[in-house]
């Protein structure tokens, strides 16, 4: 399989790189001195649709356009609806996106400016997960899974490929991991780049499945509570091509409080003037909370897709580092 995503990440590149942005890569000062090291931040937030899901979507769309398909099904936390709605429109195809019924306002509000049918389902993410399967194989068309696809992975390793041109002196690399599509693709084209290089998983404590699977040794099913991490929260789909993935390629795993996710967020706030979702500060959080400080680090922010109300309650949260300067 691992042969084969790397297969994909290099498609990818061919197909998606005149359609999405290469995101800039920001050296942080704070962070860094913070941890002793050459920090860089990957700015995903920055992103066409506000994350880094517009790589996997708009690859598995062009792909399935190939192939003659016409219309569409899948299902999302926000960020992956919001990338299939924009590839929908960018390929010309059709589809339906399901949706957990407490998904974010901001993330919604988007999908309804986008135009796209989609559906709300009670439940989690995994029971929106298999509403959407049911729903296509009844109309009989392909399914999109926001991680479990090796198309979806290769989209997003093309990050990986960034990262790779933009600071070839990276150590290690801190990502924030859900269902394991993002991390799986940068580390399958960093570790052959780079064999040496350290991935470094970082979950919320709230919603830790992909920690606990790993260490478990198989995907496990455990209740998720509430996390502003909310594209990393949920379960993990059954035989998900990204578990192995993760066992093969995945160098460490750090799980972080709410009040640690919190005090990121603002910190890449007020030190950069970068507003970051949940799940990209549980990879900031991550990176501070490390055992094993490197020489030059890479921290993606995944996405700065999150209401005005976070913003507004974190800006009254303690960084933790300080003054501003």
């Amino acid at each position: 399989m691992l042969d084969r995503i790397r297969r994909e990440i290099d498609l990818a590149e061919g197909r998606i790189r005149p359609l999405v942005r290469c995101t800039s890569l920001i050296p942080s000062a704070a962070l860094g001195a913070a941890r002793k090291c050459t920090a860089y931040l990957k700015a995903e937030n920055l992103q066409l649709t506000g994350s880094f899901k517009v790589r996997g979507a708009l690859n598995k769309l062009l792909a399935l356009k190939e192939a003659g398909y016409s219309r569409v099904a899948t299902a999302s936390s926000g960020n992956h609806g919001m990338a299939v709605a924009y590839s929908l429109r960018l390929t010309g195809l059709r589809g339906r996106v399901f949706l957990p019924r407490d998904v974010s306002v901001v993330k919604l509000r988007a999908l309804e400016e986008q135009e796209v049918d989609f559906q709300l389902v009670n439940g989690e993410c995994l029971e929106a997960e298999r509403t959407a399967r049911k729903w296509a194989q009844t109309e009989g068309i392909p399914y999109i899974s926001p991680y479990n696809d090796p198309e979806i992975v290769g989209g997003q390793g093309t990050l990986g490929i960034e990262l790779a041109r933009q600071a070839p002196q990276l150590d290690t690399v801190f990502v924030a991991v859900g269902g394991g599509g993002l991390i799986s693709g940068i580390a399958a084209w960093l570790k052959e780049v780079n064999p040496e290089i350290r991935i470094v998983a970082c979950s919320p404590l709230n919603s830790p499945v992909m920690h606990e699977s790993l260490k478990a040794g198989q995907v496990v099913n455990m209740e998720s509570l509430p996390t502003l991490s909310d594209g990393t929260a949920g379960a993990i789909e059954p035989e998900s091509i990204t578990f192995e993935l993760c066992r093969a390629l995945l160098d460490d795993s750090v799980l972080v409080t709410e009040s640690e996710i919190e005090a990121a967020m603002k910190l890449v706030l007020e030190r950069h003037r970068l507003i970051i979702e949940g799940a990209a500060g549980v990879a900031v959080a991550g990176f501070l909370k490390a055992a094993a400080p490197s020489r030059c680090c890479a921290v993606v922010l995944c996405g700065g897709n999150v209401n005005r109300e976070t913003v507004s309650r974190i800006c009254r949260f303690p960084c933790g580092l300080g003054a501003d300067p």
